[in-house]
């Protein structure tokens, strides 16, 4: 990846070495996600995960908001013309990809959350590995007050990181929660001035990125599967990644590096293979 790409309804930057930020940018409808939202999101991570060069994702949105969940205005017609026809709800078949694929992409991802993010927002964010919050964002489970329980793994997500207890209360009653308190119930890891928000996060994300990008693929979906299985399961996981790892490059040169008393030399590219002299291969 190069320079700054444009979709339709993002764009992504390289803001530093091994670093893409990914920005939402429907701003007049509050970063709402529509389907061409979700088709964008799915090819800028497709692309970022092609290139090696790149190791982290910070994950933000243009203007005021962060992610409003649904583009309400674009859920009503679907309710008026599509599900009538098609019996279909807004954005079911599309939302699911996004949620899934932060979840298992390779690139840990920061979410930069400069303002609102509730409903699909939420668990947009939530869905991310590490949460920067600016002291203007705003956090909420707010499907309720559509008539809706939490519909992109919110369920899932919020017991796991602040309780069930607490994960119910803010599911049933759709509470809006600030900056401050989503720091106190451990939803955010830390909260910034607006100001501050982007070159915090992309600092973060630079120091995740200096690193082996086999070591933080296994890393972060060790951590990602150590929610859903028993400890043995993850030892066991544990153990398959170091003999994976152990058989490549990295592990070798970090230990080099650290018997050497020298910084190490992560992601290098390897030569290509020299072409074996010869003879001009014969035309007919």
């Amino acid at each position: 990846m190069t320079g700054r790409t444009e979709y339709e309804t993002l764009f992504t930057e390289i803001v530093a070495d091994g670093v893409v930020l990914l920005t939402l940018n429907r701003p007049d409808r509050a970063n709402g996600v529509v389907p061409e939202l979700a088709r964008d999101l799915v090819a800028a991570l497709d692309a970022a995960e092609a290139d090696l060069d790149v190791r982290a994702l910070v994950l933000t949105g243009a203007g005021r908001q962060f992610c409003a969940g649904a583009d309400l205005k674009e859920m009503h017609r679907h309710l008026a013309e599509e599900m009538p026809r098609t019996g279909e709800p807004y954005n079911a078949r599309v939302i699911f990809p996004v949620i899934e694929r932060v979840v298992a992409s390779r690139l840990p991802t920061v979410a930069a959350v400069n303002g609102g993010a509730t409903a699909g927002g939420f668990d947009l964010a939530l869905a991310c590995d590490i949460r920067i919050a600016s002291t203007a964002a705003k956090f909420g489970e707010t499907y309720i007050k559509l008539g809706l329980p939490p519909g992109n793994g919110g369920t899932w997500f919020l017991p796991r990181l602040v309780g069930p207890g607490l994960a119910a209360e803010l599911a049933l009653t759709g509470d809006v929660v600030d900056a401050a308190r989503a720091r106190e119930i451990g939803l955010v890891n830390r909260v910034v001035e607006p100001a501050a928000l982007i070159d915090e996060s992309v600092a973060l994300a630079a120091r995740i990125a200096q690193w082996s990008w086999r070591a933080l693929e296994m890393t972060k979906q060790s951590l990602r599967s150590a929610w859903s299985v028993d400890l043995t399961s993850s030892l066991n996981n544990n153990y398959w990644a170091a003999v994976g790892l152990q058989a490549g490059p990295d592990v070798a040169e970090g230990v080099a590096a650290f018997v050497e008393k020298r910084p190490a030399r992560f992601n290098r590219r390897p030569h290509p293979p020299r072409t074996p002299e010869g003879p001009a291969p014969r035309t007919v």
